[in-house]
């Protein structure tokens, strides 16, 4: 595949995927479709890395990394967004996720002392402020905003969650440990500790055997879960991961279109604002840290 095609592909699947969790909301609790999500990816992960004989022998101080990044990256985050579209529709959450660029950067600031120039500072700025102001019609349209800043406060945790497990997989990863292996791993931990939770709560272990919930949870296994990921990897290995970072600018553009068309989205001019903002302190902080590298 060209570097276009990768580009395309990881736009379009990971900006659609947000309206496919939408389909798994209803009959199954969300921490089940979680775990059946990521046990799913989980098993096609490892076996690729069967057929490909790549090593999966690991010491406890890497699968403890596995482990913890599992349950953040693909447990708590995930389960938190699943919980957060019910409130708020599927293109505000994916354009609220991507400020997990700005949260990467804060959290490298404070765990690996990595340096924070100016720029950055006011990308990050940029992008609240635009956060704000396209959630603002929804927070209005509610009474005292309870639905709204539900779905918000939901989101921002998923982001903050996400952007922690990030941080133990870049420790993963100065292991030396390869990201298909380590995502195989944390996607199989973060299922059985969901799992886990959801039998300790004592959620019945359901599922909706309709085309509507089979195929979407097929969809965000191998689409989302899988394939959009290597093709994001390999992006990386061909342009570098700062170019290949602008799929977090596209990404909740292709979100809002198709929320537009699928849930009514209702689009105004403080929306296209907040977008731009949003957008724009995206593109300055990717640019700022492609010019440092």
């Amino acid at each position: 595949m060209s570097n276009l095609s990768l580009y395309l592909a990881c736009v379009l699947i990971w900006g659609s995927t947000w309206i496919a969790i939408t389909f798994q909301l209803g009959q199954v609790p969300s921490e089940l479709s979680v775990a059946y999500r990521f046990g799913l990816g989980a098993l096609i992960l490892f076996g690729w890395c069967f057929a490909r004989k790549r090593p999966l022998y690991y010491g406890w101080p890497e699968h403890r990394g596995f482990m913890l990044s599992g349950i953040l990256m693909f447990g708590v985050n995930y389960v938190l967004v699943y919980y957060s579209e019910k409130f708020v529709s599927s293109g505000l959450v994916a354009v609220l996720f991507s400020t997990m660029v700005f949260a990467n950067l804060f959290f490298a600031r404070i765990f690996f002392r990595t340096a924070m120039r100016g720029e950055v500072a006011v990308g990050a700025v940029l992008g609240v402020a635009g956060i704000a102001l396209i959630f603002w019609p929804e927070i209005a349209r509610f009474s005292h905003g309870g639905n709204a800043l539900n779905g918000l406060g939901l989101g921002l945790l998923s982001v903050l969650t996400a952007s922690l497990g990030n941080m133990v997989m870049v420790q993963n990863q100065r292991r030396g440990v390869p990201v298909v292996q380590a995502n195989a791993f944390g996607m199989l931990y973060g299922a059985v500790a969901v799992l886990g939770y959801a039998a300790l709560m004592g959620m019945p272990l359901d599922f909706e055997a309709t085309p509507r919930y089979v195929v979407s949870l097929l969809y965000l296994a191998v689409f989302g879960s899988v394939l959009a990921f290597g093709a994001y990897m390999t992006l990386v290995r061909h342009i570098g991961p700062g170019p290949a970072g602008y799929t977090a600018v596209a990404i909740p553009v292709v979100a809002l279109l198709i929320s537009t068309l699928m849930e009514s989205f209702q689009w105004h001019a403080i929306t296209f604002l907040g977008l731009a903002l949003c957008l724009g302190g995206n593109v300055l902080v990717l640019r700022t840290e492609r010019s440092r590298a």
